[in-house]
C-alpha cells in the first residue's frame, strides 16, 4: 500500500481548506506535493477536467463540508460505502476520497512519464457518485491507537523471527527521510488536526513501512515457498491494522465533528 497516500493529502488539506484554515492555493500546492499536476474530471457543473483550486471551490459550492479517506484492499472495503461501481474503481486504485455533505467520491488515476530519476507524474481525480452511508470498518482514533501498539509489537516479532533483511535500520532511515520532508513543509498533517491524529498517523506509517520493506527486500531468511507464505500470512493482519489507523487519522476532523 502507499506509505503517504495521495488520498490522505487531498483529504487532509481539503479539510483544512473547508474549515477556513488555509487558502485554496496553499491547499492545492500541498495536495500536489512532488507530483507535476493534479486535475479533477467529472465534477458536476464542469465540462472537462479542472485544476485543484477550482475543483475544491466547486465542491464547497456543491455542499461538501468534509472529506474522508478510503484505503480498500481485496476482501476489506475500508472506508467505502458504495455503490459497487465506485467501490470497484477505488479498489483498483487502492485508495479514494469520499465527500461529506454531497454524494461524491474521488478516485485517482496516476500517469507517469520520463526516464528513471526524472519521472513526470500527473494525477487525474475521477469524480463519481457515491452512496451516502456510514463508511466500512473505520475505527475511532482511540481504537486505532490501541490496535497499532499491539500491531507494532507483533510486526517486530514476526520480522525478527522470519529474518527479514533491512527491517530495522532501513525502516528507520526511510521513516526519518519522510519525517524530514514533513518538517520541511511545517506539517505532518494539515492545520486543524488534533495531536492524537498526528500521533496515530506517525505510528501507522511506521508499522506500514515495516510491512512494505518486508515485501520489497527480497525474501530475507525465508527461502522456502512455505516460509514466504507464512511471512505474508503473518503480516497481513498487521498491514490491515495500519491501513485502518491511517484512515482514522486522516478522517479525524470529520469524525470528531459528527460525534459532536
Amino acid at each position: 500500500m502507499l506509505f503517504e497516500p495521495r488520498s490522505g493529502r487531498l483529504a487532509a488539506w481539503g479539510n483544512a481548506l473547508l474549515a477556513g484554515l488555509v487558502s485554496p492555493d496553499e491547499a492545492a500546492m500541498s495536495i500536489v506535493g512532488e507530483d507535476a499536476v493534479h486535475r479533477v474530471a467529472g465534477l458536476p457543473g464542469e465540462a472537462g477536467p479542472v485544476g485543484l483550486t477550482l475543483a475544491l471551490g466547486r465542491m464547497r459550492a456543491l455542499g461538501v463540508t468534509g472529506l474522508r479517506v478510503a484505503l480498500p484492499a481485496p476482501g476489506h472495503p475500508l472506508g467505502l460505502s458504495g455503490p459497487p461501481e465506485f467501490n470497484a474503481r477505488a479498489l483498483e486504485a487502492e485508495e479514494a476520497v469520499v465527500a461529506v455533505g454531497a454524494a461524491l467520491g474521488l478516485v485517482p488515476e496516476v500517469h507517469e512519464a520520463g526516464p528513471a530519476g526524472d519521472v513526470h507524474v500527473e494525477v487525474v481525480w475521477h469524480c463519481l457518485p457515491v452512496r451516502e452511508a456510514p463508511p466500512a470498518d473505520v475505527p475511532s482514533l482511540g481504537e486505532a491507537e490501541r490496535e497499532l501498539a499491539e500491531a507494532l509489537r507483533e510486526a517486530t516479532v514476526v520480522l525478527t523471527r522470519l529474518d527479514v533483511a533491512g527491517s530495522g535500520p532501513v525502516a528507520e532511515a526511510a521513516l526519518s527521510a519522510y519525517r524530514a520532508r514533513a518538517q520541511a513543509s511545517g506539517e505532518v498533517l494539515a492545520p486543524g488536526y488534533p495531536a492524537r491524529a498526528v500521533r496515530v498517523l506517525s505510528l501507522a506509517q511506521r508499522v506500514d513501512l515495516m510491512v512494505s520493506l518486508a515485501c520489497e527486500k527480497g525474501h530475507g531468511g525465508a527461502v522456502a515457498a512455505s516460509e514466504m507464505a507464512a511471512r505474508a500470512e503473518a503480516l497481513r493482519p498487521v498491514e490491515r491494522v495500519a491501513r485502518r489507523a491511517l484512515v482514522a487519522a486522516y478522517n479525524a476532523p470529520v469524525e470528531e465533528r459528527e460525534r459532536g
